[in-house]
């Protein structure tokens, strides 16, 4: 059986007309231009464009010499002692090695032998980037340089430039309340501006908000539980509260009759249940504790008075130039006067003198300011006299660790929140600088010229990366930081922990010995009889070697530049009596 076939038939009209080509002179039409429609037009000249779908492959040749490669090292074994040197004997090894330090040679020879091992150390601690594939071991991590770089500048929008007392962190990290007042108050005019700002953090243009308060803010500080309420302290002497959900106003503030005799400058919130409690310090010597919901009167008061502190006297009372809380400790806070001393106090003590029994000679003059470790609370850092120091609540009597002297005035300090042996430094020249204990202690580790203006305030950022400082000029300059001054490493707390305990306990050594020296002092004043015999090997005991060192080599020197001087005169002398006796031959 065959398939039905079907043909199908298209006319030769459906599918177009049959092109016929041939060479014939013929025009199907001719349009002339119009010369007065040119005037409409704008003549565009031809372009010619090209494109390219294939790789372009180029050939090169280029004759290089074959270079030559050599691996050499060092191996480093005991030996090399002379014969007569047992070298499993120390006392001998060590006393055959001073005598090699004695040789006036022997600097020498090291200073030709530094070169070359140098090199070998290098190349031994030099990253093998394949170790980690072949040899199945954690790669390390490669050494970063320490660098910073300048995200924003906030500036202040008003023309009379005004400097930034405080910076504060809104809780989610997005925005920064900055308080801007002048406590030079001969030179604030009568039109000195009282606003304060809220910078977000993407956008330096504009402010995000403007909190107008009836007298300038000396402190601004968020609540730790609410991104939209602050308190701030004014140059009243009172304390205020702000919600940015309804406007610019304050909520409320405080009644001066109950509020700070002096500018309050230092506020703080309490980790609450409710959250709603903060305390505030003042040049007047008192601590207030305040409860938004009651913000009429403070909860409660006490005075700086370290003399009697039981009767509470403002008249006795020391200023308060810092302030510092650990939500971590509980009712345990901390206070910088302005005589050099840091108070540890708890709030939860029945009297006062138990509420401020831990006392620190911290610093010669004004303690600018006192912060914990965020790790370690019982080491905290005080600034001041241009040093930094770090302390330990097991010494009381000296710190554990300082920075040298600066030759310009710190204004502030703070721990950061992530590394925790790295801390900044602001100064009055305009320069941040950032140490990191572990890595050194002598010199910072990065030194940053914010502006030529000193600076006043610093607030690092909660995660570590940034930091934000404000300066005299009205500006807050916003900081970020590479990984290495953020971020610890495997051995770091291992190793800030042994500094720690290393530091605490020589200088628990060095107090037990002072106890001792008086101790000592205190039998000479009650022995009549063998008094002027323990007073002389007191006066001894209480003597440092390096001291006595130290005086040896000051006397010494007197009597060398002596010598000298004596040699001078004398040959003076001598050449004058020889000039008289030719002046008389002659």
């Amino acid at each position: 059986m065959t398939a039905p076939e079907y043909i199908y038939i298209k006319k030769r009209s459906e599918f177009g007309k049959r092109a016929y080509f041939s060479d014939r002179n013929e025009i199907e039409v001719d349009v002339r231009p119009q010369r007065e429609l040119a005037h409409d037009f704008i003549r565009i000249d031809p372009a010619s464009k090209y494109t390219q779908t294939e790789k372009i492959i180029a050939l090169h040749e280029v004759n290089t010499t074959t270079a030559t490669f050599q691996n050499r090292g060092m191996l480093h074994t005991e030996g090399g002692w002379p014969k007569d040197i047992n070298k499993d004997d120390i006392e001998q090894t060590v006393r055959y090695r001073r005598k090699l330090e004695k040789d006036e040679f022997f600097v020498h020879t090291m200073l030709q032998l530094m070169t070359p091992m140098e090199h070998c150390v290098l190349q031994n601690n030099a990253c093998n980037i394949y170790e980690q594939y072949f040899q199945d071991i954690e790669p390390r991590p490669l050494v970063q340089q320490t660098v910073s770089r300048t995200v924003n500048v906030y500036r202040d929008p008003l023309p009379t430039k005004r400097p930034v007392t405080h910076i504060s962190w809104s809780p989610d990290g997005q925005r920064m309340a900055a308080s801007h007042c002048s406590t030079d108050f001969k030179r604030a005019g009568s039109n000195y501006s009282t606003i304060s700002y809220i910078w977000e953090v993407e956008n330096p243009n504009k402010p995000w908000a403007k909190l107008k308060p009836f007298c300038p803010l000396l402190a601004l500080e968020y609540n730790p539980k609410d991104s939209n309420i602050l308190a701030s302290g004014l140059t009243t002497g009172q304390v205020a509260f702000w919600d940015v959900r309804r406007g610019s106003e304050l909520i409320e503030a405080s009644s001066v009759e109950h509020s700070h005799r002096d500018p309050c400058d230092k506020l703080l919130w309490i980790a609450s249940k409710t959250g709603t409690e903060f305390f505030s310090a003042s040049k007047d010597g008192q601590i207030k504790w305040w409860d938004t919901r009651k913000l009429q009167a403070p909860i409660e008061t006490i005075a700086m008075d370290l003399t009697q502190p039981d009767e509470q006297s403002l008249d006795r009372a020391i200023g308060v130039s810092s302030l510092q809380f650990e939500p971590s400790m509980g009712t345990r806070f901390m206070c910088g006067l302005e005589n050099g001393w840091v108070i540890s106090g708890n709030r939860k003590g029945k009297t006062p003198q138990e509420k401020l029994m831990v006392r620190f000679k911290a610093q010669y003059g004004p303690v600018i300011s006192v912060e914990r470790n965020p790790t370690f609370p019982k080491n905290f850092l005080t600034v001041g006299d241009w040093t930094a120091r770090i302390w330990s609540e097991d010494c009381r009597e000296s710190c554990i660790l300082w920075t040298p002297s600066h030759d310009v005035l710190l204004t502030n300090g703070m721990w950061s929140p992530t590394r925790f042996s790295t801390f900044f430094l602001t100064k009055a020249n305009g320069t941040l600088d950032v140490w990191d204990i572990i890595v050194q202690k002598d010199t910072p580790v990065l030194s940053i010229k914010v502006c030529d203006e000193p600076l006043t305030c610093l607030r690092p950022h909660e995660q570590g990366a940034l930091v934000a400082t404000g300066g005299k000029n009205g500006s807050v300059y916003l900081l970020e930081f590479s990984e290495n001054l953020t971020v610890n490493q495997k051995n770091d707390k291992l190793l800030f922990t042994a500094l720690l305990e290393r530091e605490t306990k020589r200088e628990k050594v060095i107090e037990a010995k002072n106890r001792e020296l008086r101790l000592k002092m205190k039998a000479v004043m009650t022995d009549p009889g063998d008094q002027e015999q323990a007073k002389r090997h007191s006066l001894a005991d209480m003597k440092d070697p390096a001291v006595i060192q130290a005086e040896k080599d000051y006397y010494a020197a007197i009597e060398a530049e002596r010598a000298r001087l004596a040699s001078f005169d004398k040959a003076q002398a001598d050449n004058k009596e020889d000039d008289n006796n030719a002046e008389r031959d002659g």
